[in-house]
């Protein structure tokens, strides 16, 4: 069984590195609004995966966008996630300081923007379509699916211990996690984007 799929994507969405934003949004909760943001986000992380594994190259076929190209934009995309990792930023952390004050007001924030695009975001979406197309089989495509509930249960995991983590490791222990992470998953854009310019630019296979 190819690993390196979970391995990636466990990189990208990182739920340790999320849980700093999830004491931040779920501040002020009751234990049973915090439990039902913690299944919420859990279940949309896995939706996302599953949906893009499935659905996500009909989609680029709709747009009529090769599949090469994409590789080569979503390679792109991972190493920008994973500079922004090294620097000890959640890859998919992209919400202006207004969309937290926002969120944080809002009765539930665990879809918008805690799980999208905190945890699953255009990075994590571009991951699972690249390796959906490299799935041969049926059982292969299940287990990128399968991996969705992997990513899910460890988003459940973090959440759910969130406030011991956070004492735990303190915010040095969690920057270190993170840039780990990050180079991680900088070593496998640059294999994605390789493989996205060799399907564009054959000569540089021959070279």
């Amino acid at each position: 069984m190819n690993l390196k799929p979970l391995i990636t994507l466990l990189a990208i969405v990182n739920p340790l590195a999320i849980v700093p934003f999830f004491i931040h949004y779920t501040m002020g909760f009751s234990r049973a609004q915090r439990r039902r943001t913690v299944l919420i986000s859990a279940t949309t992380a896995f939706l996302v995966i599953a949906v893009s594994a499935v659905a996500g190259l009909q989609i680029l076929d709709f747009f009529g966008i090769s599949l090469a190209s994409f590789q080569v934009g979503g390679g792109m995309l991972l190493l920008i996630s994973a500079l922004s990792m090294l620097n000890a930023q959640p890859a998919e952390a992209k919400a202006t300081r207004d969309e937290v004050d926002d969120a944080a007001g809002r009765a539930s924030i665990a879809v918008v923007p805690l799980t999208i695009p905190l945890l699953t975001g255009p990075a994590t979406m571009s991951t699972v379509v690249i390796y959906a197309d490299q799935a041969q089989t049926f059982w292969q495509h299940a287990a990128l699916v399968g991996y969705g509930l992997v990513v899910a249960a460890a988003t459940w995991v973090c959440f759910t211990l969130a406030e011991p983590i956070a004492r735990v490791l303190g915010k040095t222990g969690i920057n270190v996690m993170t840039r780990l992470m990050g180079l991680i998953l900088a070593a496998l854009a640059v294999e994605v984007m390789a493989s996205g310019l060799v399907r564009l630019f054959p000569a540089l296979g021959a070279a």
